[in-house]
């Protein structure tokens, strides 16, 4: 199968704003890393959701508060370092939807220094018909693991991965089906994990992520009062900073969706107004939001020609 890695910076690279823009439109790197970033949300929001998640195929619906967030993330990155054997510089593949639990695994991947990798096969890559496409200057490592759903396990064992670890997605984080000789099962590796993780100094690249991050949530005047709903999974920009990386900087939540795709604009109506949400990023189907109330904000798609600021 033609699918290939590459380094979740290069989807975002792009999305950069292009040229120079003035000082005041540009912020500092709020944080050093990931991991000082959810620390201080976790100091200032323990209680409150972070990710509220739905999949519209199995009509599961499960709420995470910041706290519950981190454990999952402090379980996940032992696993990564004490499991895997990882150690700053290692690079991790992902071949996951939207879903929970992808959030989970790259904030843990990046608070243990790793670096990120996504599949991304011939017709992926680009979150719309602007959207950010994988920098020509990537260059993938090679993943000593990478995390994929258990209906993919057969491309990530042809592509030679040494350490594959099967993720079910199933609701409440049920085992994988079947076990698989080789392949260790996320739900059954994580949950013997310490809940807590010291993690290492960042890597310079991380507090960029995170510029681009607060640089999004100034374009679209995010914050805590903010909830977002997106359909983005970890292959496109809307994954990797709406559903991940802008609640860090921003202090908004997440309504993230898997499957948006089965539902219809009368169900979508009813969730927007249930989970009070705000905006809607360019991954809803434009169906689906051009018929949510005027309240609701838009947010642009991200390319180089829409440069936030």
């Amino acid at each position: 199968m033609d699918v290939r890695f590459v380094p979740a910076s290069s989807l975002l690279r792009p999305a950069a704003p292009a040229g120079t823009a003035p000082a005041e439109a540009a912020p500092a790197a709020p944080f050093p890393g990931v991991a000082a970033a959810l620390a201080v949300r976790l100091t200032r929001d323990p209680g409150r959701p972070m990710i509220t998640f739905y999949d519209d195929a199995t009509g599961e619906r499960v709420e995470f508060s910041t706290t519950t967030l981190d454990n999952w993330v402090a379980k996940t990155a032992n696993l990564l370092v004490d499991t895997l054997g990882l150690a700053p510089g290692d690079v991790v593949g992902v071949d996951l939807p939207a879903h929970w639990t992808s959030c989970v695994i790259l904030l843990a991947a990046w608070s243990a220094g790793l670096d990120v990798e996504v599949v991304i096969g011939p017709e992926d890559g680009a979150d719309g018909p602007a959207g950010a496409r994988p920098g020509p200057a990537a260059a993938p490592g090679s993943p000593g693991v990478v995390f994929v759903s258990e209906d993919r396990i057969d491309i990530a064992t042809a592509l030679g991965i040494d350490e594959i670890v099967g993720l079910s997605l199933r609701p409440l984080g049920g085992r994988m089906r079947d076990a698989v000789p080789g392949v260790l099962d996320y739900a059954v590796e994580v949950p013997p994990h310490g809940d807590r993780f010291l993690p290492p100094p960042p890597p310079p690249g991380q507090a960029e992520l995170l510029r681009l991050a607060a640089t999004v949530a100034r374009r679209d005047a995010l914050g805590p009062d903010d909830r977002i709903l997106t359909a983005g999974g970890p292959a496109t920009v809307a994954g990797l900073l709406i559903a991940t990386l802008v609640p860090l900087v921003s202090g908004a939540s997440v309504v993230l969706c898997r499957n948006l795709h089965s539902t219809d604009a009368a169900t979508l109506a009813r969730r927007v107004e249930t989970e009070r949400v705000t905006a809607v990023d360019w991954s809803v189907p434009r169906p689906l939001a051009e018929v949510l109330p005027a309240r609701v904000r838009r947010l642009d798609v991200l390319d180089a020609g829409t440069p936030p600021g």
